[in-house]
């Protein structure tokens, strides 16, 4: 709690007015607490003020307008964290809808299961060819699946399991990377892994998707719904 003296003088108070608006800021208080300090803070000041050099009605509406804009932002502040945390029960319900399906998000894993696997790619811009190579463990190149000429946007691949050898990989865990050539130059393209939702948690003041094969997936992240 701030004291004043009828001995305290106008430029005194004026710095502890700055300092309360300033720490009020810092530490985002009461609202009602912080209007009740500063008028009384206030009102000692135009009590004690030298009636030869009065206060200047400048500073009071100076100050005014200064504890008007801390209070103002202290309620924004609640306003917007009340919507946000509205926002994202209403994402988290619908998201709750993709239980089941299945979503290409950033990532390059690939789960040959039963002899069928999928992933996908997105391109800023047509290109002329797309290849992707899937590895194995061993970092070895398994299958080169060519997809030919691709336009921009997002595009699914499939693969069956056969090797570039000429046999059958078996089921499991692989990766890919994707690469994609312009007029013979090579141009920007993103992976994406192919993931099965099993559930929707709120992380990380997000929601995030449980999937089989991408893991945790933020909903911000995900590029398409299968």
């Amino acid at each position: 709690m701030t004291t004043v003296s009828p001995a305290t003088t106008q430029s005194q108070v004026l710095a502890s007015l700055s300092q309360a608006s300033a720490q009020a800021s810092a530490q985002a208080g009461d609202a009602g607490a912080l209007q009740d300090r500063f008028l009384k803070l206030l009102v000692t000041q135009m009590q004690n003020q030298d009636p030869l050099n009065p206060m200047d009605n400048a500073q009071v509406t100076s100050q005014l307008a200064e504890i008007s804009t801390v209070s103002g932002i202290d309620t924004l502040n609640t306003t917007v964290a009340g919507m946000q945390s509205a926002f994202l029960a209403a994402q988290s319900l619908q998201a709750s809808a993709l239980i089941g399906h299945s979503v290409l998000a950033p990532g390059n894993d690939l789960i040959l299961q039963n002899g069928a696997a999928a992933g996908g790619l997105q391109l800023d811009q047509p290109a002329d060819a797309v290849t992707v190579t899937v590895i194995g463990a061993n970092g070895q190149t398994v299958k080169t699946i060519k997809l030919g000429p691709q336009q921009a946007g997002t595009r699914t691949f499939a693969w069956d399991g056969s090797t570039d050898a000429g046999g059958t990989a078996p089921d499991g865990a692989y990766v890919f990377k994707v690469d994609a050539v312009q007029g013979g130059k090579p141009i920007s393209v993103q992976a994406l892994g192919y993931g099965l939702v099993q559930s929707v948690t709120l992380g990380s003041g997000q929601v995030q998707l449980n999937t089989i094969g991408l893991g945790t997936v933020n909903l911000s992240d995900v590029k398409q719904i299968i």
